[in-house]
């Protein structure tokens, strides 16, 4: 190979300046376009997440009263770090039976705010968990609680 042919591959080789940036832009355009997908995709996971754990801990508290032949109640708390979740039985002692975080970007709200599962497969009062995030783009959940403790997990609600 002779000098001038090495010159010529050594300058055709790599990319210019220009190349590199139209790249580059082309790379952020596409970012700034995914990028609120990904967040609300994120934040309705997180939305999903909380509710099948409150439906969880539901149907826990449901059982354990069944099996303990006790009342048995279940709260949230969206204030405490971390959010959690707390089954607490009626004995004497009111002993703590289980407890269960979320996440938390995520809010319950319900009324009442405790729900009590009794032993003859009956709750106290029909509640209507709602499941909202942080990111109010997110689609909101609602966990239902029937008369004869019938739970359904279903999208809806409102987080305003």
């Amino acid at each position: 190979m002779d000098v001038s042919t090495k010159q010529l591959l050594l300058k055709q080789s790599g990319f210019t300046l220009i190349e590199l940036m139209v790249t580059i832009a082309v790379l952020a355009i596409i970012v700034s376009i995914a990028a609120p997908s990904v967040s609300t995709q994120l934040a309705n996971q997180r939305v999903n997440s909380t509710a099948a754990t409150l439906e969880n801990a539901l149907k826990e508290a449901k059982a354990e009263s069944i099996i303990r032949r006790q009342d048995v109640t279940l709260s949230y708390d969206n204030t405490s770090d971390p959010r959690v979740i707390t089954i607490v039985g009626s004995d004497a002692g009111a002993s703590n039976i289980a407890t269960y975080s979320y996440n938390d970007n995520s809010t319950i709200a319900s009324t009442p705010a405790s729900i009590t599962f009794e032993p003859s497969k009956r709750v106290t009062a029909t509640v209507t968990y709602t499941i909202c995030d942080d990111n109010t783009v997110a689609t909101s959940r609602q966990v239902l609680v029937s008369p004869v403790a019938n739970i359904t997990n279903q999208t809806g609600g409102d987080c305003s």
